[in-house]
């Protein structure tokens, strides 16, 4: 898929199943295996360095070499988790925006959720300002890119998060945001509601376990991407803690799902 493809089947489906690489190798694993194309997850990437997720541990310069990575790595669009854009003020929202395309995105995103605070949101006025920030980077760029816009009501807890999510929406719709994302939806009733209320594409987070609608369903209902958030990584470490376990239990049932080594020495080759 092409930088401009990847713009236009957001507009026009089909349907993109986009999952999460936190390092060249798992990118080249997901590329192998038939992605469309990937998104990057800052959970994942501040996982491999042994640090928790939601406290400001992933610096702008962490993200542009983990992207700049994985674009060289792999031949499908990379859309990066851009966090709250990596700045304090629009203009260095703009400078990450004109950084990652530099590094080889196709994409990124900006959330309302503040990066080392695990349950603030910033305003609405302020996310706007940072996206349009963002919008104005990419288009003096000429390069086909997808900013997305996330409201991160329901992962904060908010107590009215569809209404509060459908109302930032369509504030980041309008200030020029070329996906919409609200992570936490959970019902085909949640969903149709955000379906209904804007005309941008937008993104569902098919990596939690509270999801009640399937994937197919999910393109019937004409949502144009999914993707898998942080998830395909803790299920990787799942897959080592439960390695150990079993190990010290005498068991070495996880040989039965892993790649052979011959395998990896020809994909990474």
């Amino acid at each position: 898929m092409t930088d401009r493809n990847f713009l236009q089947r957001h507009r026009t489906g089909p349907m993109i199943r986009m999952p999460n690489a936190w390092d060249v190798g798992s990118a080249k694993v997901m590329a192998a295996a038939g992605a469309d194309a990937l998104g990057t997850t800052s959970a994942g990437i501040v996982y491999t360095m042994g640090l928790p997720d939601y406290v400001g541990a992933l610096s702008r310069d962490d993200c542009l070499r983990a992207v700049e990575a994985i674009a060289g790595a792999v031949s499908i669009p990379i859309s990066v988790d851009s966090e709250d854009g990596y700045g304090d003020t629009a203009d260095a929202v703009a400078d990450t925006f004109r950084l990652l395309i530099e590094a080889g995105a196709q994409g990124g995103s900006i959330e309302d959720h503040r990066r080392a605070d695990e349950d603030s949101l910033m305003s609405a006025e302020e996310t706007v300002d940072r996206i349009s920030a963002a919008r104005a980077a990419i288009d003096a760029s000429g390069r086909p890119f997808v900013l997305t816009a996330r409201a991160e009501c329901f992962l904060v807890g908010h107590s009215a998060a569809l209404d509060e999510s459908i109302r930032r929406l369509k504030m980041y719709e309008a200030a020029g945001a070329d996906c919409l994302y609200a992570p936490g939806l959970a019902t085909h009733a949640d969903i149709a509601a955000v379906l209904d209320a804007v005309e941008t594409p937008i993104n569902v987070l098919i990596g939690f376990r509270g999801l009640k609608v399937s994937v197919e369903d999910l393109e019937k209902m004409g949502v144009r991407r999914v993707s898998t958030g942080g998830s395909v990584a803790c299920a990787t470490y799942a897959l080592m803690r439960d390695a150990v376990t079993d190990l010290n239990a005498g068991r070495v049932g996880y040989l039965d799902n892993m790649i052979t080594h011959d395998e990896l020495t020809e994909l990474f080759s």
